[in-house]
């Protein structure tokens, strides 16, 4: 149940949006095209298996796995509470 001026499952919604915008913001992320043979970054071979399964990779497991948790969330922040917003 909503309050104020906002509309029943007015909550849910913003959830929903949330999740949405994620899931198109790590679509838009996933390679595509033929694979490279050799990591772009250290130069080692790229697995048959994993060339198969990711079309378009043009990195190794660890060179991805390192710029994966480089990256940082620019998500927009839909809580409404002050709190969140202040942080």
């Amino acid at each position: 149940m909503a309050g104020g001026w906002a509309r029943d499952g007015a909550v849910q919604d913003q959830i929903d949006d949330t999740v949405s915008d994620a899931v198109s913001r790590a679509r838009s992320n996933l390679p595509s095209g033929e694979a490279a043979k050799y990591c772009d970054e250290c130069g080692e071979p790229i697995p048959e298996a994993r060339r198969k399964a990711l079309p378009g990779t043009r990195t190794c497991v660890a060179c991805q796995s390192a710029r994966d948790a480089s990256r940082k969330s620019a998500g927009i922040n839909r809580r409404g509470s002050k709190d969140s917003q202040l942080r």
